[in-house]
């Protein structure tokens, strides 16, 4: 199935969706070291991005009209600087707002689905009216701002038009949840939104993938039947005890079913001291000195899930990019450390200093979420595809629809 990555960064989304079973047409990303990222990996050949065509440059100056009809799937993950709870809060009046970029490739490619993400904080109350509109304009990619129109007057004839509930033209069904990355077996609190729609000629009945991990499971393995401990050879006496986690663990009746949330030694307890002299035969595992501690700012205990890796204006903060020792010592993530809670493959170059890699990967998608988001996805295309005589005349009718309500404002 063929796909377009808008905004693709340093691919996580886009690996995702292409371990699922998703061909790139096109792969959108302005910024050069990212793009050198990319390009790096496919000068070694590296088996899911060495056929990805590749375009470094602005979203806003890519002819979509280049890309072949028949489009299946559209991804990307626009920006979310605007947005974020460590960023300025600008939200719409924020120049690097490139939501209606991605409308506009709906609109110009009429995609079967799009899978679009962005971090939880566009889902706080005051964007929330603003996240109404980016969902009413990929509902309906065709019903554009007219010239001279601004988004809140814009938002009220996208509402009128929905609750008038006479849909006609190109639009698409979608849903918006808030998900946690750990609850999909990444070794990592990460939460966030995350929109699919599926063209509304489709009729596909859809929803998000369940959870396959959970905290629950992971505190029983740690402090109810020890599987945990065991199985990373941790002495009884080198085991930490949380008084919270051990508390949770007392109430608990049975053991959840789900496995259990993976944690940051379960990520990155194969890979040698970052100061040992065996780290320099592992890719992107340089130790990065300079890490500290401070209240707000504590690092991700090795023996839970990592909180959040982020990127910031001023390089990388201190608290979520650093792991917190047993003993109480703290040291910044390594470049394949932080892969690894991103869940991109090890054998995944990054490009740039350790500053910028970082920032790529605060930036990025984990892989085996995107994954699990796209297989779902690819599934319900799937069997579309094979309901004979069927996918034709829906394709047909849906032209129709548009070239008739193009016109409609």
């Amino acid at each position: 199935m063929r796909a377009v990555e808008l905004f693709a960064g340093a691919g996580g989304l886009g690996l995702g969706v292409s371990r699922a079973g998703f061909k790139p047409e096109a792969v959108i990303e302005w910024d050069r070291y990212c793009a050198d990222t990319l390009r790096e990996n496919q000068f070694f050949g590296h088996d899911l991005v060495r056929d990805w065509p590749v375009h470094q440059m602005d979203v806003r100056q890519f002819d979509f009209a280049t890309v072949l009809a028949g489009l299946d799937l559209v991804t990307g993950g626009p920006p979310c600087q605007p947005f974020s709870i460590g960023g300025k809060h600008k939200g719409p009046l924020d120049a690097r707002d490139m939501w209606p970029q991605a409308v506009r490739a709906i609109r110009e490619t009429a995609p079967r689905a799009f899978i679009f993400e962005n971090v939880k904080g566009l889902t706080r109350a005051s964007f929330a009216n603003y996240f109404a509109y980016i969902q009413l304009q990929l509902r309906y990619p065709e019903l554009g701002a007219s010239s001279g129109e601004d988004w809140q007057d814009h938002l009220q004839r996208l509402e009128r038009y929905h609750t008038l509930g006479k849909e006609r033209g190109l639009y698409y069904r979608l849903v918006a949840r808030v998900l946690n990355a750990a609850d999909y077996g990444v070794p990592q609190k990460r939460e966030r939104v995350v929109i699919v729609g599926f063209r509304s000629d489709l009729n596909i009945e859809w929803s998000f993938p369940p959870p396959t991990h959970s905290l629950d499971a992971l505190i029983w393995s740690q402090y109810r039947d020890g599987d945990y401990w065991e199985r990373h050879g941790v002495s009884r006496r080198d085991r930490p005890e949380v008084a919270r986690l051990q508390s949770r663990a007392k109430r608990m009746d049975e053991k959840p079913a789900l496995r259990p949330w993976l944690t940051v030694r379960d990520a990155i307890s194969d890979l040698p001291d970052p100061q040992s002299a065996a780290a320099a035969a592992v890719p992107n595992h340089r130790f990065q000195g300079g890490a500290r501690a401070y209240p707000g700012h504590t690092g991700s205990p090795i023996d839970e899930a990592a909180k959040t890796l982020k990127a910031g204006d001023h390089g990388v903060p201190g608290g979520e990019n650093m792991l917190a020792l047993p003993d109480g010592r703290v040291r910044y993530f390594t470049v394949r450390e932080s892969a690894r809670l991103q869940t991109f493959p090890d054998d995944f170059a990054f490009h740039g200093s350790w500053t910028e890699t970082m920032r790529q990967l605060g930036n990025a998608v984990p892989v085996t979420l995107a994954c699990a988001i796209a297989t779902s996805v690819r599934q319900q295309l799937a069997a579309v595809d094979s309901c004979d005589g069927l996918q034709p005349a829906r394709q047909e009718e849906s032209g129709a629809q548009r070239r008739r309500g193009a016109a409609f404002h």
